[in-house]
């Protein structure tokens, strides 16, 4: 990366600082446009089994998607962007995290450290989806290729991830955890527990669980597919340490998920996420502002639902080539190497015009 690249690179950062300010009456404006209508729904949801459940599953779709929004909310207090007062984004961040399943501190810490490594090769692990280098994966055990080929099946990811991540793993604190932190993890895992209980005596358990399973399953799934496609996409970025650049795994490695305008109200502008990634003090509603204002950062690349479909083949990460590939790629390229050869002088030449 050239020096001129890299000013112009630094420079992105100056430009969305605007665009941090948080404004009071937007953030308590987008709590109650959330919260209210999640409320609703649920309960709409609920009165839909007397009709159909085939109504209640559809119904569960929308209110899921409200979960998404409330989850966002928790993200943006996390970053310290949704309000001025510390306490008051650590109050927030609590309830929309109970509501989210998401213990407030615990996702505040990994996610701090999934900012700060991002797109780094070197610093891979926390706060993120596995992925394996090709050189990795060669060099691993005959168990950890099998283990790995297991955990990236989308099957895997998307089936059983959302009940694995939401409903156990982040009941549990990691290991070193402070006391604050582990802490908060008690007080949400305590505070779920009393809402589901009341919830369970209101309507019963059996009817409890027939409304808010779906709901969890659909808003994991969908929080685990937005965060999967906004970094793991055609052309992205990974380096290690001595090559890595903040603000160029911000903007290269970030993609801008372009979504209808309903889903984007919906998953609180976090397609943007190049531009969250740049200055995550920049608030969710003025994500899309600054990137409208930024002409650079319209640049970053853009995927669409239909196009951010091609990441359910992403496997392994060949560094030699900088892109993704899958295993049955891999395996080809084992038997004929010539053709990996070419392609990476094909990526130099195309490298070497930008």
């Amino acid at each position: 990366m050239n020096k001129d690249h890299t000013k112009q690179l630094t420079n992105l950062k100056k430009s969305v600082a605007p665009y941090e300010k948080y404004d009071r009456k937007a953030s308590i404006r987008q709590l109650v446009n959330t919260l209210v209508p999640l409320v609703f729904l649920w309960y709409a949801t609920y009165l839909s089994l007397s009709v159909s459940y085939w109504l209640t599953l559809l119904l569960a779709v929308p209110t899921a998607g409200f979960v998404i929004r409330t989850f966002i909310i928790c993200h943006d207090c996390c970053h310290g962007s949704f309000f001025k007062s510390r306490k008051a984004n650590d109050i927030i961040g609590t309830i929309t995290g109970v509501i989210s399943l998401v213990p407030y501190r615990q996702w505040k810490h990994s996610h701090s450290i999934h900012h700060a490594g991002s797109s780094n090769l070197d610093k891979r692990g926390i706060g993120d989806i596995w992925i394996m280098t090709v050189e990795e994966y060669e060099a691993s055990s005959a168990w950890k290729q099998l283990y790995y080929r297991f955990y990236r099946h989308p099957l895997v990811i998307f089936g059983i991830g959302p009940i694995a991540v939401f409903v156990v793993q982040y009941r549990f604190n990691a290991k070193g955890a402070k006391r604050k932190e582990r802490m908060n993890t008690y007080l949400t895992n305590f505070s779920i527990a009393a809402v589901y209980g009341l919830l369970t005596w209101a309507i019963g358990w059996q009817s409890f669980l027939l409304v808010q399973l779906p709901i969890i399953f659909v808003s994991g799934f969908l929080g685990i597919w937005l965060f999967y496609v906004q970094h793991q996409f055609e052309d992205t970025f990974f380096e290690k340490e001595e090559d890595w650049s903040y603000v160029q795994a911000a903007v290269e490695g970030s993609s801008y998920y372009k979504l209808p305008k309903l889903l984007q109200w919906i998953t609180g502008n976090i397609g943007f996420h190049h531009v969250h990634h740049l200055s995550p003090k920049v608030p969710n509603y003025n994500l899309e502002k600054a990137h409208n204002a930024t002409p650079p950062l319209q640049k970053a690349t853009t995927i669409t639902i239909k196009t951010s479909l091609k990441a359910l083949h992403y496997r392994l990460w060949d560094e030699e080539n900088k892109a993704f590939i899958n295993f049955k790629q891999l395996k080809s390229r084992l038997r004929n190497p010539e053709p990996a050869a070419e392609a990476l002088i094909i990526k130099q030449r195309r490298l070497q015009n930008e």
